[in-house]
């Protein structure tokens, strides 16, 4: 008798979950399956549940809901840990909706990179400021929202997080920014405004063709773009190909189309690994993607262009050409985004959430995220110089 209590006790309580514990049961059980990167984060995923399960058992609505799971999502502190839907007070995405960079070192955020034509630039801030406070509050405060919960000591990754998904911004509130102390910069909020071309390209220096992806490497149409102005720059001398302005990452499709339009044989360009299959099944499973050569190959000299807002594929595309000794990579540290990600939605409130499920790799082995260019220079004026010094000189 007491062990049918028992089993009615449990039935009932299943049965009697609200939809927000029985969404956030699966998002929990998802990244706990699915993550791979739990041994590069450090996230004590369990501690995570319990410090934000007595907030889901009190939940009412979907707005409460969103913003618990995006409390939950910095446990992460990755741009590639995100949802589909936002709410007015919801941050910006890193780095798509983001104009300036900042990196954390000696206990300070100094901007280390700017998006050129954005608000961030046109405000007048400057590379190598020491950012001190925004919208009114000492920097060192108003990031403690944003650092993770679970974990017993913060990491330069996690400050750097933190400071970033607080200086990008909410789609609702104005920007105020606190340099060198004193000096304040009121910027204007980001607008994701598409481009009016997929590609652009022009011809520079000494018969130089430069062509610029206008975060576009999601678009499939893109691959007709592409072909299109790499024909007609064909006759040049060298080419410099800009990756500056992909934040929002892509498909290895349009990647692959790329990539084979500058090699003559098949060959490796990035290495997999899918983590969750040893975890779950404890058999591991790893990959390397090939690129093959496509269309008529551009045999000159490349040079490719990286920064802050090269995301996702754009990474796949930058270390993928450095991989296949291609091309010559000028800029700085990349979008930092791990792995590749898959899209789920909870079943009762639909809200879908991505994750970075595969780890991915140069072909040497070392981890897309920890990238970084044989050529590295801060300005974005001085890449260019760079990239046209380095062809001027193979002539």
């Amino acid at each position: 008798m007491l062990r049918i209590t028992i089993i009615l006790f449990i039935v009932s309580c299943t049965y009697g979950q609200t939809k927000y514990q029985k969404d956030f049961d699966y998002y929990w059980n998802t990244i706990d399956q699915y993550f791979g990167y739990f041994d590069i984060q450090k996230t004590d995923w369990n501690k995570v549940r319990r410090i934000y399960q007595p907030s889901v058992d009190t939940i009412q609505n979907d707005g409460d809901f969103i913003r618990l799971l995006e409390m939950t999502n910095n446990e992460l502190y990755n741009g590639h840990i995100g949802l589909n839907t936002n709410l007015a007070s919801s941050s910006r995405v890193i780095p798509t909706g983001t104009d300036l960079w900042v990196s954390y070192k000696n206990d300070s955020f100094m901007v280390s990179a700017i998006r050129e034509g954005f608000p961030a630039e046109k405000s007048g801030l400057l590379l190598g400021m020491e950012v001190t406070g925004y919208n009114g509050i000492p920097i060192s405060e108003a990031i403690k929202r944003f650092l993770p919960k679970s974990v017993e000591t913060y990491t330069d990754k996690m400050y750097e997080y933190a400071g970033n998904l607080l200086l990008a911004g909410t789609h609702n509130s104005k920007r105020s920014i606190n340099v060198n102390g004193p000096l304040t910069f009121n910027i204007e909020n980001v607008k994701n405004n598409r481009p009016a071309k997929l590609v652009d390209a022009n011809i520079i220096d000494n018969n130089i063709g430069y062509i610029k992806i206008n975060n576009s490497l999601g678009n499939n149409n893109t691959i007709q773009v592409f072909d299109k102005t790499l024909d007609d720059v064909k006759n040049t001398n060298g080419l410099i190909l800009d990756l500056r302005d992909t934040p929002s990452g892509g498909n290895t499709t349009v990647a692959r189309a790329i990539m084979g339009r500058f090699i003559t044989k098949e060959a490796p360009y990035q290495r997999h690994s899918f983590i969750y299959e040893e975890k779950l099944y404890g058999v591991k499973r790893n990959t390397i993607e090939l690129v093959s050569p496509r269309g008529k190959t551009y045999e000159k000299p490349l040079v490719v262009l990286c920064g802050r807002w090269t995301g996702s594929m754009g990474e796949g595309i930058t270390i993928g050409f450095d991989g296949l000794n291609r091309a010559e990579i000028v800029g700085t540290d990349m979008g930092d985004l791990l792995g590749a990600i898959y899209n789920y939605t909870l079943p009762e409130t639909n809200i879908g959430f991505q994750i970075p499920v595969e780890k991915l790799f140069h072909i040497n082995g070392i981890s897309r995220e920890d990238f970084s260019p044989k050529h590295y220079i801060l300005d974005t004026q001085d890449q260019l110089q760079k990239a046209i010094d380095i062809i001027n000189t193979s002539l």
